[in-house]
């Protein structure tokens, strides 16, 4: 059932485009929270307090409720059905900012300053000094973020009518349209087995990894 379900879909094509919308988005993700929160740290502009609350407001927000606004933005921008749709929205991160914070503001004050003497500039005090205690935080946040681009359905539906711009989740959907009343469940079945088995594989061979990247950045 699995080889048939293989063969009725790209799943190759699937499978390129899925890792690199997860890569592109962890890699966009990764320098804009590192500079944001390198920023909310060290430079306490007029109303910083103001913006960080409303930039973590988002976390109470349900995606769901961005769709709209987020389609529509996408749509004025004419990058409907393309990959870059997939991965706009998403180059910021509330939740990664709030976690480098964390991390950030644990960062003794008196290495800080000693940079500042060594003559450091921003880039060179968040590579040097912030980033290395930073590495369990940051490798919990990107197994967050790969895992859940890679299962996420709803958007890249919405946004993508090409199959040869879709992820492996809104593959899925062909596999509804193949019987004459609906979806065939053994080879939905077997289209669901074909797209989770990658993470599922990776979290069983390096559990024990995943779970003190987990532990060592305080997330329990």
């Amino acid at each position: 059932m699995l080889k048939k379900a293989f063969s009725l879909a790209p799943f190759g094509r699937y499978y390129f485009n899925t890792i690199f919308i997860v890569i592109l988005i962890f890699a966009v993700q990764l320098v804009t929270i590192t500079i944001g929160t390198f920023a909310f740290v060290n430079y306490k502009f007029v109303g910083h307090r103001v913006v960080l609350f409303f930039i973590l407001l988002q976390l109470m927000i349900p995606p769901s409720a961005l769709l709209i606004p987020n389609f529509a933005t996408i749509w004025f921008l004419g990058l409907f059905n393309t990959k870059l749709a997939i991965v706009l929205p998403y180059f910021g991160s509330a939740f990664g900012l709030f976690l480098m914070r964390q991390a950030f503001l644990g960062v003794p004050k008196s290495l800080v300053h000693a940079g500042i003497i060594d003559g450091c500039s921003w880039w060179q005090l968040l590579i040097h000094i912030y980033l290395p205690p930073s590495i369990p935080i940051l490798i919990a946040f990107g197994l967050s973020s790969i895992t859940w681009h890679w299962n996420d359905f709803l958007w890249p539906l919405i946004i993508i009518n090409s199959p040869k711009a879709r992820p492996l989740t809104a593959g899925l959907v062909r596999f509804t349209q193949l019987g004459e009343i609906g979806a065939r469940w053994s080879l939905l079945a077997a289209a669901t087995i074909i797209v989770i088995a990658p993470l599922f594989f990776a979290f069983l061979i390096f559990q024990k990894r995943f779970i003190q990247c987990f532990i060592n950045s305080g997330i329990k």
